[in-house]
């Protein structure tokens, strides 16, 4: 069963509403106090009070309101600013020489707070709208607007449609990183699946062509047919097909080693390292030989698993190209930082372009099983070959690996 890494990710709008809430409590407390040293000034103080009492009981009771988008309707909304849109009107009534001085209007600030409500929620249409009702009851509430009015109005649309504006970016940027997330994540898994079929049923098919075409009469046709399979099935490895069993051929040998690769839901049942010698010594024989070290080489399960999957595939490829008599040797070393694993041939060597003209083919062995592996374990494969003088795959892995291959298996 394939595992899913999962990503939680918290929105970037969240700092903006919480910072909304403590806002609106702050003007709100402002605004009270505000009327408390004004109060001797008011003709009416009893509108003053009224609508601070109203504002304040709105204000407290809604404060879950403003925690977020989804609870931010546009219901609350429109009442939230009809209040803000009351309170403005209400000065002249309260202090009737509002309309000939320059001062606060019963809400003051608070006003500003139902503005970036609505640039939250909406963007800057929606501000824009809100501010422009706000600029509005403002010019009614002067009646001859001073320049200091038309100051002030002019913040408040400007700041509350650039903070809109910014929401919006936001958003689409959050979009954009949450769908390039799941397209990192399906490539991953559709690589993890090529590795898988290379490794099994392409080399499976090729082990058929190659017999068949050995044997002749019917056992060529059925030869042919797997080849003819094995081309197509190349063109669609990155199909996200299920891995089955993992199956190589030791040509030198003439038998088939075939190992069933067994899936782990939960990591932290197993052992939390595992000594990569014991993967790789069954490798060793009479046409591989294995050089390690004295100590156990201590790497996490699933790291050393695919790591050994990257040197099986190595091997096969000596197998494969570099002919029957070929010569291979593993060497294992364990630095501290890092495991280093060296595969290396006397074949004849990889002629230069071949391997991207293998890739173009759709022959992923190098690009998939062996680089694939070693970059999703945070490590390199570095591949040095020199006509008529073999090949050799240098395979690198840290020890604090970055964990995904076993969050993909």
């Amino acid at each position: 069963m394939a595992r899913l890494e999962r990503v939680v990710r918290m929105s970037v709008e969240q700092p903006l509403w919480r910072a909304l809430t403590a806002y609106r409590v702050l003007t709100l407390i402002y605004a009270v106090l505000l009327a408390g040293f004004r109060d001797k000034t008011y003709d009416r103080p009893w509108v003053a009070i009224a609508f601070l009492a109203v504002m304040s009981i709105w204000t407290l009771a809604t404060l879950p309101r403003v925690a977020g988008a989804a609870s931010c309707t546009k219901r609350f909304l429109g009442i939230d600013l009809t209040i803000a849109l009351t309170g403005i009107l209400l000065t002249p009534l309260a202090d009737f020489s509002a309309q000939h001085v320059d001062g606060p209007t019963l809400p003051s600030i608070w006003t500003a707070g139902s503005v970036l409500a609505f640039a939250l929620k909406g963007g800057w249409r929606w501000a824009a709208f809100a501010s422009t009702l706000v600029a509005a009851a403002n010019i009614v509430e002067r009646g001859e607007p001073s320049r200091d009015t038309f100051h002030n109005v002019l913040l408040v649309w400007v700041a509350s449609i650039a903070i809109g504006y910014v929401v919006e970016v936001a958003r689409a940027s959050e979009r954009t990183l949450a769908r390039a997330l799941e397209i990192e994540a399906a490539t991953r898994e559709r690589e993890r699946l090529a590795r898988d079929i290379h490794d099994s049923v392409l080399q499976v098919l090729a082990m058929v062509q190659r017999r068949g075409s050995a044997l002749g009469g019917e056992a060529a046709e059925l030869g042919r047919m797997a080849g003819e399979q094995e081309v197509a099935l190349r063109t669609l490895v990155s199909s996200g097909l299920v891995p089955t069993t993992r199956v190589s051929e030791d040509t030198a040998e003439g038998a088939v080693v075939r190992t069933v690769d067994v899936d782990i839901d939960d990591e932290e049942s197993g052992p939390s390292e595992c000594d990569l010698r014991t993967l790789l010594a069954r490798h060793a024989g009479s046409r591989v030989s294995f050089a390690e070290p004295g100590a156990p080489v201590l790497l996490a399960p699933a790291a050393a698993r695919e790591l050994a999957a990257a040197v099986s595939a190595a091997l096969d490829n000596v197998r494969v190209h570099a002919g029957p008599g070929a010569q291979a040797w593993i060497l294992v070393e364990d630095e501290p930082d890092e495991v280093i694993v060296t595969v290396r041939d006397d074949g004849p060597g990889i002629p230069e372009g071949r391997l991207d003209q293998a890739e173009g083919e759709g022959r992923l062995g190098v690009a998939l099983s062996i680089r694939g592996r070693l970059r999703d374990l945070g490590g390199t494969a570095e591949l040095i070959s020199v006509p008529g003088q073999g090949t050799e795959v240098e395979l690198k892995v840290p020890k604090v690996s970055r964990g995904k291959a076993g969050s993909a298996r």
